[in-house]
């Protein structure tokens, strides 16, 4: 029973990350209609990933805070020869 539900969140895990990830907030996406209707050729791809780059910096941090949270919190075991 334990496998299937693992089995099942994984899949469900594996096919979110396939839908293409819409960045903009309601506010920045307003912000670019408004631009894009006074002028044609404006371009958005940069201002999505730059909405990306914000979101993952706060990630990386908590990341590398929970890795040295874990080393200091776990001691090295002795090698066994």
């Amino acid at each position: 029973m334990k496998k299937i539900i693992l089995g099942l969140v994984l899949s469900f895990m594996a096919l979110a990350t396939v839908l293409p990830a819409a960045a903009q907030c309601v506010m920045c996406k307003s912000q670019v209609e408004a631009a894009r209707a006074e002028k044609d050729d404006y371009d958005v791809a940069g201002l999505n990933k730059g909405i990306v780059y914000m979101m993952t910096v706060p990630y990386i941090l908590m990341g590398a805070v929970g890795f040295f949270w874990y080393r200091r919190t776990h001691p090295k075991r002795p090698a066994k020869f």
